[in-house]
Order: C-alpha cells, then structure tokens, then sequence
C-alpha cells in the first residue's frame, strides 16, 4: 500500500457520531468526486468516483446512515497505470433532500461549487469537511519530497477545503492547473497539520518519523563520507611526508635538519599511518597537532629545495 492509502484507511476509520459532521464527510465527497445529473421530474443519476476501496466503503456507509441506498461497482482506467476505480451509484432514496442539507445542492436542486457556511460553521464539522475531501480527491507522498494535495474542479472548492483546514491549523495553498485547481502543502510540518486537522493523527506521527529516519540516515551518510575523505586525505599527506624523508636519508641531508624536525622526521617513518595529534604526542616533550604541521611541512620544503 502506499502511503496516500494508509492516509484514506486511517480516515475511513473515523466514523463521528454527530449527524453534522457525516453531512459535512458527505459534502466534500460530492463537491470533490461526485457526479449529479438532474434527470426531471426529481429523478436524479448520481455517482461518485473514488481511488480506493475505503474510500469507497466510508462512503457508502454514510449515504447508508442518510437512508439513501447505493451499490459499489468497479472499472479499470485505460491510463495512468490502469489503476482500478471504485463508483458509488446512487439506486434511490432521498438523495436530493440529503444533498440539500449537506450543501452540495440548493434548494432548487442546483449544483453548488463549495459548501455553505452551515456546513462548515463548527470545529467538527470543517474537521469532517477536510477528511472527507482527503478521501474524495487527496494524495500524500512521504520523505523525500513530501507534498500533499486535493484536487479540485473549481477553484472554489480548492479554496473551500482550504480555509476549512487553516481554520483548524492546517496550512494549505490554492494554485490552478489547467482545467482544475489544488489545495496543496509542502514540507513535513505543514502537511502534518493538515493531516492532524482531519483526524489522521497516526499519519500524522508517521510521516514525522519517516522524516526523522531519513534526517539521520542522511546525517549519517554525511558523516560517514566525511570520516572516510579525512583518512584518504591524512593518508596522503602521510604518505608525501614519509617521501620526503626518505628522499632526505637517500641524500644525506638529514643531519642538515634541527633535533626538532630530524625527531619529528624519525617519528614519521617509524608510524607512517599515525595522525598528526599523536605524532605530536610522542615528541619529547609534546607538541600539538599544529606543530607537527608545521614541522613536517618544513621538512617537505627542504626536501624539494
């Protein structure tokens, strides 16, 4: 499962107890994946599409509690992976009334683009608003490029949802593309809000750990490539101050040298792969890691004079 499935799992589970936040639930799932085709004479054809079987289960359990009857049927898209589809079709009942209450309907049966205020006037119910909208038309993708987004046909349903979760605590942004428009979040802080703000604190708590894993994994890393180019550089330094002086013994120029740097230069080639700091410390008396540097530096010099 990915992680937008464990998302609508998690909100499929919440099952509130009071009748206006399952009109609000209800409200998104149309406003975002619904179809409503007035047919006359109060007749109506209605469907929802939706992603996934919980979805699509969540769904059918609401219309359910509202006394309007509906059956799940299932298609595959020919694009986009050929992913299967889940359709809510609506067999009768008193759909238009439920519609109405809910907001995506006026009273004279016509489709509205975002909810009223009623629908949304309580903490609970702009909860339920944003859940729903998440399970209509949302995606979630984890660490490395967290994002989060609800599609929307009109602007002013991704503008809906969004004043819903920011009313909540949750920060979403509203930009066009082409023929719809998203309510969108960046960032492992933000889109935890707005997950906290529907009620999927679980998902919530998990993408702040994927995120935390992969800070450290990464630091790690970091750390590791650090460690590693320090010994390859140390150990070439090593290596050309060794050189250095055995090009000196070879030309007998070591006696040249102060009792400081011929003691430094003994030391070198008897602990070739030691560091600078210890080197240092097995001078008579103890010199610092700076002035092993320094002495050994000389000695390179000297060697290519």
């Amino acid at each position: 499962m990915s992680f937008s499935d464990d998302v609508r799992a998690e909100l499929a589970g919440i099952a509130p107890a009071r009748e206006c936040d399952r009109l609000a639930e209800l409200s998104a799932l149309f406003h975002f994946a619904g179809r409503l085709h007035l047919l006359g004479r109060g007749e109506v054809s209605l469907h929802l599409d939706l992603s996934s079987p919980a979805a699509a289960r969540r769904a059918f359990t609401l219309l359910r509690s509202f006394g309007v009857r509906s059956e799940i049927r299932t298609y595959q898209r020919h694009a986009f992976g050929r992913e299967t589809r889940y359709q809510l079709h609506v067999e009768g009942g008193p759909v238009l009334e439920v519609l109405e209450r809910a907001g995506v309907v006026d009273a004279r049966s016509r489709p509205r683009d975002k909810p009223p205020k009623r629908v949304v006037a309580r903490s609970c119910c702009r909860s339920a608003y944003v859940r729903g909208a998440l399970l209509a038309a949302g995606s979630v993708s984890p660490p490395p490029s967290p994002h989060l987004e609800v599609r929307s046909e009109s602007r002013e349903g991704a503008e809906s949802v969004a004043a819903a979760a920011s009313a909540e605590g949750g920060e979403l942004r509203v930009a066009g593309r082409g023929d719809h428009s998203l309510a969108y979040a960046k960032g492992i802080d933000r889109i935890a809000g707005v997950l906290a703000a529907a009620g999927a604190s679980e998902a919530a708590l998990a993408l702040q750990e994927r995120a935390v894993v992969g800070f450290t994994r990464a630091r790690a890393n970091r750390l590791a490539n650090a460690d590693h180019a320090n010994l390859v550089r140390a150990g070439r330094a090593a290596h050309a101050q060794a050189k250095a002086v055995r090009r000196l013994q070879r030309e007998g120029r070591l006696e040249e040298l102060s009792p400081r740097l011929r003691e430094i230069a003994d030391l070198r080639l008897k602990h070739p792969s030691l560091s600078l700091r210890e080197l240092g410390e097995k001078c008579d008396p103890p010199v610092t890691k700076a002035s092993a540097h320094r002495r050994l530096r000389t000695i390179e010099r000297f060697a290519r004079r």
